[in-house]
């Protein structure tokens, strides 16, 4: 592609104004990253110390050990293991549901001829103005009545759909040209064959991010589990992590280390899945 001649004033390249002020920018850049990853680095480095304390701020342990991972391990009344499996099933439960009942809604709000689609669509728009604090004691009400609570069905089944996703997937499905769509059933395909066949492949980037998405909000959720779990064996690793604190608040090393454990896993999924996150905004966030 042929460069422009035209040059922005006091931007050009081989002037001192450009590369001072990139100079600039570069340098605020980079200390408003390391800025925000210090309280990361600090956790890192704290729950591989020996005996820190909530005082001391270090960057660098001065003896790096695993013995804080290996407490956790061996304490009785520190069920890791249990806590870890319930969070898998809470954040994997709640992607899966999120995914199916979010791609079917958004599809059918987007592609299906119904009366009343557009009416029904505001409706769900309208309720992400609703502060989730709102609805919070009539589904524990509801949740009660039901004797759903402290079970794994009471935490996952207020969750298993979302009109944030709902909106994300319909606008995704929107994009899309409905003459795919009529082709399929030219060809003698039902609306969910084309749904599953044709569409869903083609949404695989909205799927991506809204599962990246569901997924760290899910993992990281924690007023829900807190209000539906009582027994320390159900907690999810955030409650998990408020009850080590008030149990043992003296060992900072401890909390460090279930503070890390609960962090590791979203970093990983989201660096796997990173370019899918990042196409799928890119192509679902201001369209139809």
């Amino acid at each position: 592609m042929a460069r422009s001649n035209y040059e922005y004033p006091g931007y050009e390249r081989d002037g001192a104004t450009y590369w001072t002020k990139t100079a600039v920018l570069y340098a605020v850049v980079t200390a408003g990253a390391l800025w925000m990853t210090l309280p990361f680095w600090w956790t890192i480095t704290s729950a591989f110390s020996a005996n820190p304390t909530s005082a001391e701020v270090t960057f660098v342990p001065a003896e790096f050990t695993v013995q804080n991972f290996l407490e956790l391990w061996n304490r009785d009344n520190i069920p890791l293991v249990r806590w870890f499996i319930n969070t898998i099933i809470f954040a994997g439960a709640v992607t899966i549901f999120n995914l199916v009942f979010d791609s079917l809604a958004g599809y059918a709000l987007a592609k299906v001829d119904f009366w009343g689609r557009d009416k029904l669509f505001l409706a769900f728009i309208s309720t992400m103005m609703i502060p989730g604090m709102i609805t919070l004691i009539p589904v524990y009400l509801i949740l009660v009545e039901l004797g759903w609570t402290n079970t794994y069905q009471g935490l996952i089944l207020p969750m298993a759909a979302s009109p944030f996703g709902i909106f994300l997937l319909r606008q995704h499905f929107k994009s899309l040209p409905s003459s795919l769509g009529d082709a399929a059933k030219i060809d003698g395909c039902g609306e969910f064959r084309t749904f599953y066949h044709v569409y869903l492949p083609l949404a695989k980037p909205a799927l991506a991010a809204l599962g990246i998405f569901t997924f760290m909000g899910a993992w990281n959720n924690f007023e829900w589990p807190v209000i539906v779990m009582t027994e320390t064996q159900n907690f999810t690793l955030p409650v998990a992590l408020f009850a080590v604190r008030n149990q043992y608040f003296a060992e900072t090393g401890l909390m460090m280390a279930v503070a890390l454990i609960i962090v590791a896993p979203v970093i990983i999924a989201f660096l796997s899945a990173q370019k899918y996150f990042i196409r799928g905004m890119s192509l679902s966030g201001m369209k139809g």
